[in-house]
């Protein structure tokens, strides 16, 4: 699959961005498509893709997933690999607007199995989310885990693409992999999440919310790692009943899933304690309730990433958030001290 065409989904999102750098700096050619939706703020999204369509080797065509009719004409094009990864995001948005996860996370991703299915890729890899685990007791996080109980309308959008996905693998013999990512951060990342968030509102000095009253634990990922791994599993698609079973699955298809996190749990607490160092502010803390949807911990275990794939993420929560703090002042223009 060295320098063939691969088709990125949500190319103008966080992960999709670093995602469609390295494979462009390796020399394939990337088709990205993206809805640049207005969930936070497109301007970022637009200067990812700026940086983007700099090279060459890339396409960018704006598209809708959940637009079935568009999604479908993308069978014109023929991919080698097809690595989706738009997604309406966010566990605490789905609350309030459980629509934009049907159209996106259900249809959306049914439209984007209907592409593979015609286009017939070597690997379809796509974004899961370890909000799939709920609020398991059993850590570290297995993949051999049941996940039987999402508690958010995001998670159990998640859970049902993989079962959709595992379908359309058994059906029509599609190797695919779907990863659960763990807490991604890094630079150029979401303005809703925590790490994001949190700088901001330090640096203006406003308060910060601590969910739980502090009491949370994250497996922080930095998002090149993330990224190490997805590029990894590319060139690797599970083979099912034609020769090795699918990896930590159950089933003959050509299945499998992967959790991609750091596997070092990090309290809250501590991890507001990092960010304060690298800002050399202190942050006012609010501590408050649990938010519906949310979970208490999150913890990966990456046995089969390692064992399968021979890979384990590990940059430190210092060097990472030393990286986003780094770029942060940068890109909004904020000089220290």
């Amino acid at each position: 699959m060295a320098e063939g065409q691969v088709l990125v989904t949500g190319a103008a999102g966080f992960i999709g961005f670093h995602l469609c750098r390295r494979l462009l700096s390796a020399g394939f050619r990337v088709k990205g498509i993206d809805n640049l939706n207005s969930y936070y703020d497109p301007a970022l999204k637009l200067a990812r893709l700026d940086i983007l369509q700099q090279q060459s080797k890339f396409d960018f065509q704006r598209l809708d997933i959940s637009d079935r009719r568009s999604t479908s004409r993308l069978s014109d094009t023929g991919f080698d690999a097809v690595v989706h990864l738009a997604a309406q995001a966010g566990v605490r948005y789905s609350l309030d607007h459980p629509d934009a996860y049907v159209d996106s996370n259900l249809v959306g991703f049914a439209n984007v199995l209907e592409l593979v299915r015609a286009v017939r890729p070597a690997h379809f890899v796509f974004a899961s989310s370890s909000s799939v685990y709920g609020n398991s007791r059993e850590v570290p996080f297995s993949t051999r885990d049941r996940v039987d109980h999402p508690v958010s309308i995001y998670a159990a959008t998640k859970k049902a693409n993989e079962l959709l996905a595992h379908s359309y693998a058994h059906l029509f013999s599609v190797p695919t992999t779907g990863l659960r990512f763990f807490t991604v951060y890094g630079p150029w990342g979401r303005p809703d999440m925590a790490y994001y968030s949190f700088a901001s509102a330090i640096l203006a000095g406003r308060p910060i919310k601590l969910f739980n009253h502090g009491d949370l634990r994250r497996d922080f990922t930095y998002v090149d790692d993330v990224i190490e791994g997805v590029v990894r599993i590319l060139p690797t698609p599970p083979r099912g009943a034609s020769g090795t079973p699918g990896v930590r699955s159950e089933t003959a298809a050509p299945f499998r899933v992967f959790n991609i996190g750091r596997s070092q749990p990090v309290k809250l607490l501590s991890f507001v304690e990092t960010l304060e160092a690298a800002l050399g502010r202190v942050a006012i803390k609010k501590y408050v309730a649990m938010q519906p949807g949310d979970v208490v911990e999150t913890f990966a275990d990456v046995s089969g990433l390692e064992s399968e794939i021979n890979y384990r993420p590990k940059i430190e929560l210092e060097e990472g958030i030393s990286r986003f703090v780094d770029w942060y002042l940068t890109y909004h223009g904020i000089s220290r001290g």
